[in-house]
C-alpha cells in the first residue's frame, strides 16, 4: 500500500475536460466521464474534480454533471467549484461526493467553512490555496482562478484555514501549473511544515521523480497531478492514454 496518496486532478470548463497552463488558455482534452472510467480501472487513491469557471462566473455547481461523474466514480471523489452555500454542500454529498474543495468561500464566507466542518467533519473539507510568485520571489494567495489578489501570504493563510477546521490543504503553484517541470518544492515545504494538517502538492508534476520530490523534499502528504495523466502526444492536448497506475507504487521504494 502507498504511504502517500497520488491523486489525478481533472479540470472542468462548461462541462468539458480541459487542461490549462498557469491557469490560462484552457484546452479541451475530452469527456470527463470517460476519464473517470479510466481512473476507476487504474484504481487510483482518490480523484479531484475542479470546475475552474463556476466561481469566476458566479455559477453554482453543475449538479447534473457531478451526479453523472459520481455515478461512474468508484473511488473517493472530491469536488470544488461554485460552492457558496450549505445547500450546495448537502446536495454534493447526497450525489456521492466525499469531500468538498473550497477556495473562494475561504475568503468570502468563512462561516460556511465552519458550518461544513461542524456538520460533516474536518475530513470532508479541503482548502484549495492557489499561489502566485510576485516581485522578488514573494508568494501571494489568489482566488478566482488566479485573477484576484488577496494580499495573504500562503503560510499565514494556511494557518488561518487550518484554524477554521479544514481537514487538508490542496496547495497549487500557479506558476508551475501545467508546465510539467516539477512542483514548487520551496512553497510546498514551507507550507507543509507550517501546519499540522495534510498538504496536497499540486501544479507542475511531469514525472514520478516530481511526485517523489514533493513528498520527500516538499514534505507533502499527497501529490496531485493533471497534465501527466491527461495529456499525451507532441502537442500534449489529446486524452488518449494514462500511465499504468501500478508504476506509481514505485514512488517511495
Amino acid at each position: 500500500m502507498l504511504m502517500h496518496r497520488v491523486i489525478p486532478c481533472l479540470l472542468l470548463s462548461d462541462g468539458g475536460l480541459v487542461k490549462t497552463r498557469k491557469f490560462k488558455n484552457p484546452i479541451y482534452v475530452g469527456d470527463p466521464i470517460n476519464a473517470v472510467r479510466i481512473f476507476n480501472d487504474k484504481e487510483v487513491d482518490e480523484l479531484v474534480v475542479l470546475d475552474i469557471v463556476a466561481s469566476t462566473k458566479g455559477l453554482a455547481p453543475d449538479f447534473t454533471l457531478i451526479e453523472a461523474i459520481a455515478s461512474e466514480c468508484f473511488i473517493p471523489l472530491a469536488y470544488g467549484g461554485g460552492i457558496s452555500t450549505i445547500e450546495h454542500v448537502r446536495t454534493l454529498f447526497r450525489l456521492g461526493v466525499e469531500k468538498v474543495i473550497l477556495n473562494t468561500a475561504l475568503h468570502v464566507t468563512p462561516d460556511l467553512v465552519k458550518a461544513v466542518v461542524c456538520d460533516y467533519g474536518s475530513q470532508a473539507v479541503v482548502a484549495s490555496i492557489d499561489v502566485k510568485r510576485k516581485l522578488f520571489g514573494r508568494w501571494e494567495v489568489t482566488t478566482c482562478s488566479g485573477t484576484k489578489q488577496t494580499g495573504w501570504d500562503p503560510v499565514e493563510f494556511s494557518q488561518y484555514v487550518a484554524g477554521l477546521g479544514v481537514g487538508e490543504i490542496l496547495l497549487t503553484s500557479i506558476d508551475n501549473e501545467g508546465s510539467m517541470a516539477g512542483y514548487d518544492i520551496a512553497l510546498t515545504s514551507t507550507v507543509s511544515q507550517a501546519v499540522n494538517i495534510p498538504v496536497i502538492a499540486s501544479g507542475g508534476a511531469g514525472s514520478l521523480n516530481d511526485l517523489r520530490d514533493a513528498i520527500l523534499n516538499g514534505h507533502a502528504s499527497a501529490v496531485a497531478a493533471g497534465s501527466m495523466f491527461v495529456l499525451y502526444g507532441p502537442h500534449r492536448a489529446v486524452l488518449i492514454s494514462y500511465p499504468e497506475y501500478s508504476v506509481l507504487t514505485e514512488l517511495l521504494k
